[in-house]
């Protein structure tokens, strides 16, 4: 996604940006000359194809920038602007979208067949039916990522052991690879990972692995830290024909590049290996082989300690993550529960490595923490065991299989006689139907929370299936969820995106 502000002049520039940030935003499309010069709060109505062609052809319309510029507007496309201005603009948006959800609420529009992916209406109301408080602003704005992949391909100067991040596609087949030290999302310590790994490949007598069927071995590098400055860096391998003895070679000399050679200023505390033919996998798959250093390293969230894996799931920022979590907690439990329970059962769906329910574990009398990744599983119940925590359980397993026989266990009732809340935190794909239908169908929740990355998306369909009238069609019979606060979080500085927490209640 490319938001190209070059060259506009500035008493252009914030009459324009609304609306190239919501065209961006919503069809991830590139600015389109013809609209920005339109009503910034009018869109076009074109569907996801459309706007996809039209991104086609306007591609080109940023290559008279210079490199680093073309990857900064494509990785932060806000980082021209100030940070309140920022902000100004993510507030609206999220505004926007939720009021597109009170539309539909009041409507009563039916979901079943509706496509998500076009472009949505203008919203027909001007004023949202619950509230919608000010954006949460990131302490840290410059370097606050704690985790960074830095991708290996051809470089401006066709180099293919270059490291960096893509400008282009692979599709259009104009991908090359930018190094990203300019970026000022990213912080030092990962630049200077990717640099020295750079270093290494140029180095090594393999070539990298641009694409699988084409051979190669090296891949890209990952790069975690935590705010003590403790850094993690792992290597993707893919093996193609060699043999055992020969990886180890290979991996060796990795080691030796990182711990006595000019690798070493990097100062890396865990240097991982993982072997793949695929573009993605877990441990289970293929598992993360420590070559040097610690197992883990470790981060504090609102004053408990928390386990990082290779793999393992954590926000990306720390600090934007303090205010998220604690957030979350205040809404997240009935009046008056404090410190020393009282507040009833969690339902942490999604739960990561447990900062949810392990950050609100004081105030509830028991956390139920749900989680697809096994490793992320065992990290959350090592934290609740490393912060002395005794309400919290872990269960493994896709949220659609576990929690349906969950809520039949629970009953109608708590164990404790107390309240049911939900906490749900799913990835940009949103929550699977049966996860929603047993959310919706017991009904001692009474509140709900809805933490969200890209509520635009697929969100917007569990946010529709929580809130319509009861349908026995679709099994879902329980009473209606209505939607009582939204608050945004900037947990991502310089781009368009953010966290929004949505409380609903019953």
């Amino acid at each position: 996604m490319l938001l190209i502000l070059a060259g506009l002049r500035p008493a252009l520039l914030k009459h324009k940006l609304v609306n190239v940030l919501v065209e961006a935003c919503l069809c991830s499309a590139a600015k389109d000359d013809d609209h920005t010069t339109t009503n910034p709060g009018k869109l076009p109505q074109l569907s996801k194809k459309k706007w996809r062609k039209k991104f086609r052809n306007k591609h080109a319309s940023n290559e008279h920038l210079p490199w680093e510029e073309r990857l900064a507007d494509s990785v932060t496309p806000l980082w021209r602007l100030s940070y309140y201005d920022q902000l100004q603009l993510k507030q609206k948006y999220q505004e926007r979208i939720l009021l597109q959800l009170s539309d539909q609420l009041l409507c009563g529009e039916s979901t079943q067949h509706k496509a998500l992916t076009q472009c949505p209406s203008p919203p027909r109301s001007t004023k949202l039916s619950f509230p919608l408080l000010p954006i949460l602003p990131s302490p840290v704005r410059d370097g606050y990522r704690n985790k960074s992949t830095f991708s290996v391909n051809r470089g401006v100067d066709g180099n293919p052991k270059t490291v960096g991040l893509y400008v282009g596609t692979g599709k259009a087949g104009n991908i090359v690879c930018v190094n990203g030290d300019h970026l000022l999302n990213m912080p030092e310590r990962h630049k200077l990972v990717a640099r020295c790994y750079q270093d290494f490949l140029r180095l090594s007598a393999l070539e990298p692995c641009l694409l699988f069927h084409d051979g190669g071995h090296w891949r890209e590098v990952t790069v975690r830290t935590n705010a003590a400055g403790h850094t993690m860096a792992i290597v993707y391998f893919h093996p193609q024909r060699l043999t055992p003895e020969e990886i180890e070679v290979h991996k060796s000399s990795l080691v030796e590049y990182f711990t006595q050679g000019p690798g070493a200023i990097c100062q890396l505390d865990s240097l991982y290996f993982q072997e793949s033919s695929m573009t993605r996998c877990s441990h289970e798959e293929s598992p993360y082989q420590l070559l040097h250093g610690q197992p883990h390293i470790h981060e504090e969230v609102l004053g408990f300690k928390f386990r990082i894996s290779a793999d393992a799931f954590f926000q990306v920022n720390q600090g934007a993550a303090d205010s998220l979590y604690r957030t979350v907690r205040e809404m997240g439990l009935p009046n008056g529960a404090r410190e020393g329970g009282g507040g009833g059962t969690l339902l942490d769906v999604c739960c990561g490595t447990g900062a949810i329910g392990i950050t609100m574990s004081p105030r509830a009398d028991r956390v139920i923490g749900i989680e697809l990744i096994q490793q992320a599983v065992e990290d959350a119940r090592h934290n609740a065991a490393l912060n002395q925590i005794q309400n919290c359980e872990f269960l493994p397993g896709k949220a659609e299989v576990v929690l349906p026989g969950l809520m039949e266990v629970l009953g109608s009732t708590t164990d404790s006689g107390g309240p049911l809340t939900a906490v749900v935190n799913p990835a940009r794909a949103g929550l699977h139907y049966r996860v929603i239908r047993a959310l919706r169908n017991h009904s001692s929740i009474r509140r709900l929370l809805y933490i969200s990355c890209k509520p635009e998306g697929e969100a917007m369909r569990n946010f529709r299936e929580l809130c319509c009238s009861p349908d026995p069609h679709r099994k879902l019979t329980g009473e209606a969820f209505r939607p009582t606060v939204a608050v945004p979080v900037d947990m991502f500085p310089h781009t368009p995106h953010c966290e929004l927490l949505l409380v609903f209640e019953r």
